[in-house]
């Protein structure tokens, strides 16, 4: 162990010495780094603490800065503006912002330098309302700002894309003589591409005689934002022909617009990129790597991807993202994708990255794709424990997760937590509401939402109006398109496409028809409601004309449509048709059909009679697994009677779904239908031994905000009396007409 002079100053030779040692602090143990730390053992002045602060400051080591700053304090040693501001630096380069703000506010003096550093150090961790409102105390203490303090505030202009406030401080550095040195212009170009001003960014940008890489970087990330892919690859162009090497942010930027739209040109140009960037050795790089490996992922290249993931030297936890979200980009994400992607999640944390809120939005979004629900529950426990619960992209993914449990509650009380109450976030909590068929409360949440200061989007108004149709509200399905409408958010062929669905849906095919034909850009989605709309309502040959007319245009059908256009031949009863176009969906198309196409395949054998071949087709898809499909099956076999087939498939019914009433009861039909009357009697005994109860079947009207519900002999309304009286005399003018249904007076009496 060294030995010093209890209370006496060293000279610089020895104090360097014992800096060196001090900041090689992994070497030194605890009772020696213990013992150096008293201040009898050994005393600082102020050059030698701001050394050891420095050095901590550029190590970001939290630990050597808060050792230095316990030792100024113990030792009772008053330090100078100069070696405070370093100390909170030293806080805000090392993450520590709860003790910056502490060491601040606690300052007796303060010059713009100390508001700088926690200025910039609120901007770096994401802080800008904080850092705006340093910037306005800055104000208040008559300081003199510099381009640093501007820095923070239009930082926070940027974020917020608050336009009226960042020209009114563009015109206090005008107006204060700041000059309009580079520094100042990036930061001015970055604020108003953020804000989508483009024309006002270039024109800056065009009139700076000063431009550096930052600028470029810029203007070309601003260009990024806003979806402009020819531009910004015309300007890492220019760039290039103006003799400037391309540093790894432009080319980083440039990869992300060839993914913008996904036509081939830009395919081509991203390819082009990435051979330049292989030849200038930047291929391997963090930054562009991570941009070729998500571009790769983006356009269906996902073994590039994999390729170029596994060649890389160095990632960092943005590249794990990346690689994570290519395994996710499929419109059907396969349990091997979920898979993969939960590996990378784990491998990324035995290598010592912490996940960041981007990576936790991502492995959830896996698990609800495959419904690994237990997985998704332990991810959640990860994000409490990192404190990630209240981030806004997190907690609308969690609701959607606790969505597809079934688990309204637990997705009110990740809404609730979510610190920024975002339209996603609303969104995704009705949705949850949806999902689970609990109507009125999703419309009392979009009432709510009407309440707050933020106005839904064209999603939130297609999802509610695709809720009026499940709900058959065509009323309040009718005031909401109202809204629509009049926002101008009418004009989405997203809400015309869910409009489309809601009026067929309510019967109004005519309206529905009519909304098609006012479509101004139909994509798949919008053709694929239609022929489902058409197919619905038992016009099977105008589906499938459409269908014809859709693929003529241009449009490449997916799952969707495929499905759309297998209920119009399964309601025509068109067998041929049928299976013609489920093998071309499989070798035309390359599309993996999944249990619903199936279910309608088996559907529409069953309603032809063939119910063997249906039978079969179930054993051989696959999905023999799903009780939907063979429930389509018993359904045929009642029609047709056939209590051998039906039994068979009703067995393993209950096998799989052994909760589930309705098989019990298409079993007990088919016997009964038959005359065989034991074994319905049969079927009945084993409900009841099994505990099996036939849930009611309900009915519902909405009347002006209410929704009432009514099931079978149920006289629990508070009007029944009143509902029945009308009943009764509505009888009475059907039987004065001579007509009378059999069934109603049964049901009446």
């Amino acid at each position: 162990m060294l030995k010093f002079r209890a209370k006496t100053p060293f000279n610089s030779i020895t104090q360097d010495s014992l800096l060196l040692l001090f900041t090689k602090q992994v070497g030194l143990g605890y009772r020696s780094l213990s013992w150096l730390c008293q201040p009898k053992n050994m005393v600082f002045d102020s050059e030698a603490y701001t050394k050891l602060v420095k050095t901590a400051a550029k190590s970001g080591s939290a630990v050597l800065g808060k050792l230095a700053h316990g030792h100024m304090i113990k030792s009772s040693f008053n330090p100078c503006l100069y070696l405070v501001n370093n100390l909170l630096n030293m806080y805000c380069k090392c993450r520590e912002l709860r003790f910056a703000r502490k060491l601040f506010d606690r300052m007796p003096e303060r010059n713009i330098i100390s508001f700088n550093s926690l200025i910039s150090g609120y901007n770096q961790m994401g802080f800008h309302d904080q850092a705006m409102g340093l910037f306005l105390e800055a104000r208040d203490y008559n300081l003199k700002l510099d381009k640093f303090t501007y820095a923070g505030a239009f930082g926070f202009c940027g974020e917020r894309c608050d336009l009226g406030l960042g020209k009114l401080l563009h015109g206090l550095v005008i107006v204060n003589g700041l000059p309009q040195e580079c520094f100042l212009i990036n930061l001015l170009i970055d604020m108003y591409s953020k804000c989508g001003k483009l024309d006002l960014a270039m024109s800056l940008f065009d009139r700076s005689n000063e431009k550096d890489p930052v600028s470029w970087n810029s203007l070309i990330s601003g260009y990024v934002r806003v979806g402009a892919a020819e531009e910004t690859l015309n300007l890492l162009a220019k760039m290039h022909i103006d003799g400037l090497k391309l540093s790894f942010h432009a080319l980083g930027s440039a990869l992300k617009a060839c993914c913008i739209n996904l036509n081939e040109g830009l395919m081509e140009k991203g390819m082009a990129i990435h051979c330049y960037a292989a030849k200038s050795g930047m291929e391997f790089d963090i930054v562009v790597g991570t941009a070729l490996l998500d571009m790769y992922a983006k356009i269906g290249s996902l073994k590039e991807s994999i390729k170029l993931f596994s060649v890389m030297p160095s990632k960092n936890v943005v590249t794990y993202n990346a690689m994570i979200s290519g395994f996710l980009q499929m419109d059907d994400i396969t349990d091997e994708a979920s898979s993969e992607a939960l590996k990378l999640f784990i491998d990324m944390q035995r290598r010592g990255l912490e996940p960041s809120p981007s990576t936790f939005s991502a492995v959830l979004k896996a698990c609800s794709a495959t419904k690994t629900l237990e997985c998704g529950k332990q991810i959640h426990a990860l994000i409490c424990k990192n404190d990630f619960q209240s981030d806004e992209f997190i907690g609308s993914a969690l609701i959607e997760l606790y969505a597809l449990m079934g688990s309204t509650e637990d997705g009110r009380q990740c809404f609730s937590s979510t610190s920024n109450q975002d339209i996603a976030s609303w969104t995704s909590i009705i949705d949850c509401h949806v999902q689970n068929e609990q109507f009125e409360s999703a419309f009392d949440l979009f009432r709510q939402l009407f309440s707050s200061r933020i106005r839904p989007e064209e999603y939130t108004v297609s999802l509610m109006l695709s809720a009026c149709a499940d709900f058959a509200a065509s009323s309040s399905g009718e005031q909401i398109q109202g809204y629509a409408i009049k926002s101008g958010i009418d004009a989405f062929t997203s809400v015309k496409t869910s409009s489309i669905s809601m009026y067929a849906k309510s019967g109004n095919m005519p309206l529905a028809s009519k909304i098609f034909t006012e479509v101004e850009n139909p994509d798949v989605a919008t053709y694929s409601a239609m022929i489902s709309s058409l197919a619905q309502h038992g016009f099977a040959s105008d589906a499938l004309t459409l269908f014809e007319s859709m693929k003529t245009s241009g449009f490449k059908p997916n799952q969707q449509t495929f499905l759309s256009v297998l209920i119009a031949c399964c309601h025509g009863g068109l067998v041929a048709q049928g299976l013609t176009h489920f093998q071309s969906m499989k070798n035309d198309y390359m599309i993996n059909p999944n249990e619903k196409h199936f279910t309608c395949l088996v559907d529409l054998l069953g309603r032809t009679g063939s119910l063997s071949e249906a039978e079969n087709l179930i054993l051989s898809s696959g999905f023999q697994s799903h009780p939907v499909m063979w429930r389509a099956l018993l359904s045929s076999c009642r029609i047709y009677k056939d209590s051998i087939i039906g039994k068979r498939v009703a067995e393993r019914l209950m096998e799989l779904d052994p909760e589930a009433s309705g098989s019990y009861v298409l079993l007990h039909n088919i016997y009964n239908e038959s005359g065989v009357n034991s074994s319905a009697e049969q079927v009945r005994e084993v409900m009841k031994d099994r505990g099996v109860k036939k849930e009611p079947a309900l009915s519902w009207i909405v009347i002006g905000k209410q929704a009432h519900s009514f099931a079978v002999a149920d006289s629990s309304h508070p009007s029944n009396q009143m509902i029945y009286t009308m009943l009764h005399q509505q009888l009475e003018t059907m039987n004065n007409v001579d007509f009378i249904s059999d069934t109603l007076a049964y049901s009446v009496t």
